[in-house]
């Protein structure tokens, strides 16, 4: 259960910041690096948001007493962590990965059009 709410939000960090950053690119006609920089600036509050309150509300299962705690402290446990290292993974990682995609398509798109 823990992996499964961990994928869904490192994924739509992942994807809030892309989605931008594409945006910035058709719409404004900025760079890759502009646009990525852009993304990361202003999705960075609400990524952070989305974050704290996932952590916070792992919190209780982390701490909890009474019947079962001893079963709900390692899934506390786990998406406390996996929570803190995916939000520096996501904000760090995510636009070297957009920029590195961008000079592999442009990398291709130079010998489609030698080859063409």
């Amino acid at each position: 259960i823990g992996i499964i709410l961990l994928i869904g939000i490192v994924k739509k960090n992942a994807i809030m910041m892309i989605d931008f950053a594409i945006e910035a690119e058709r719409h404004q006609g900025k760079t890759p690096l502009e646009a990525i920089h852009q993304a990361a600036l202003l999705r960075f509050r609400p990524i952070l948001m989305t974050t704290l309150a996932a952590l916070f509300a792992a919190v209780p299962l982390m701490l909890g007493f009474g019947e079962g705690a001893e079963l709900r402290r390692p899934l506390g446990l786990a998406i406390f962590g996996g929570l803190i290292v995916s939000q520096v993974l996501t904000l760090f990682t995510t636009p070297v990965i957009y920029l590195a995609f961008d000079r592999v398509g442009r990398r291709l798109g130079r010998r489609r059009e030698g080859v063409a």
